[in-house]
C-alpha cells in the first residue's frame, strides 16, 4: 500500500520576496541617479545664474569707481604723451610714456568691466558718490589730483627744464589722487576682479611716484 502524496500547502513566497527586493533596489537606483542629475542641474544652473544675480549695479561702488577713475587716467594719458614727445630729459620722456600706456590699458579693462556688467560707460550718480565722503573731495568739478584747465594749458605752452619739471609736479599730484581713489574702492569692493585690479594700480603707482619724485630732485625741483 502506497502511502498517500502529500502536498505542501505553504507558498513558495523566495521568488515573489527576491523580485519586491529587486524592484526595490532598483527604484532606489533610478531615484538616486535623478536626484544627482537634478543636482548638476542645480549646480549648473547656479553657476550660470549668480553671477548675473550678483554683478555690480548702476550705482555700485564698482561701477562709480570704474567710470571716475577712467576719467582721471584719461588726464594722465593726455600728459603722459606729452611728456614722451615733448620731455627733454630720457628719463622724464620714458616714464611720460609708460604712464600713458599703463593706464591706457587700464582704461580698457575698466570699460570691459561696464561692458560686462551691462552697464554704460557713464551713469547718473555725480563724481565720487561712490565713495565715502566722496563728493566733498570734487573741487570745481575735478576728482582728487586732477588738474585744472589752466595748469593743462601752463604745461602745453612750457618747454625744455621747465616742462619736465612741471610734468613731475603735476603727476606726482595726480598719482596721489589716483592713489586715494584706489583705497575707497579697495576699503568698499568685495568684487575678485576689481579688487585685484586695483591694487596692481595701486603698487603700479606707488613705484611711478618713488621714480617721479627722484626725477623731480634730480632735475633740481
Amino acid at each position: 500500500m502506497t502511502a498517500p502524496a502529500t502536498l505542501d500547502s505553504t507558498p513558495d513566497t523566495s521568488a515573489t520576496d527576491d523580485g519586491g527586493r529587486g524592484n526595490g533596489r532598483r527604484l532606489g537606483l533610478v531615484a538616486g541617479a535623478v536626484a544627482v542629475v537634478l543636482a548638476l542641474l542645480l549646480g549648473y544652473a547656479g553657476g550660470l545664474l549668480t553671477p548675473r544675480l550678483t554683478r555690480p549695479g548702476d550705482d555700485s561702488v564698482e561701477a562709480g569707481f570704474a567710470r571716475d577713475m577712467t576719467a582721471h587716467h584719461a588726464q594722465a594719458v593726455e600728459m603722459g604723451l606729452m611728456a614722451f614727445q615733448r620731455a627733454t630729459d630720457p628719463e622724464v620722456r620714458s616714464m611720460g610714456g609708460d604712464i600713458a600706456t599703463g593706464q591706457q590699458g587700464e582704461i580698457g579693462t575698466m570699460q570691459t568691466w561696464l561692458r560686462s556688467w551691462g552697464l554704460d560707460p557713464t551713469g547718473s550718480q555725480p563724481r565720487m558718490a561712490w565713495m565715502a565722503d566722496g563728493a566733498g573731495l570734487v573741487k570745481n568739478g575735478l576728482m582728487p589730483g586732477m588738474a585744472t584747465p589752466e595748469e593743462m594749458a601752463k604745461l602745453r605752452d612750457a618747454q625744455g627744464r621747465e616742462f619736465d619739471l612741471l610734468f613731475l609736479t603735476m603727476m606726482i599730484n595726480h598719482h596721489l589722487g589716483g592713489i586715494h581713489m584706489i583705497d575707497g574702492v579697495l576699503d568698499e569692493s568685495d568684487e575678485p576682479d576689481v579688487v585685484r585690479t586695483a591694487q596692481i594700480m595701486k603698487n603700479t603707482q606707488q613705484t611711478d611716484l618713488t621714480n617721479l619724485t627722484n626725477a623731480k630732485k634730480r632735475l633740481g625741483g
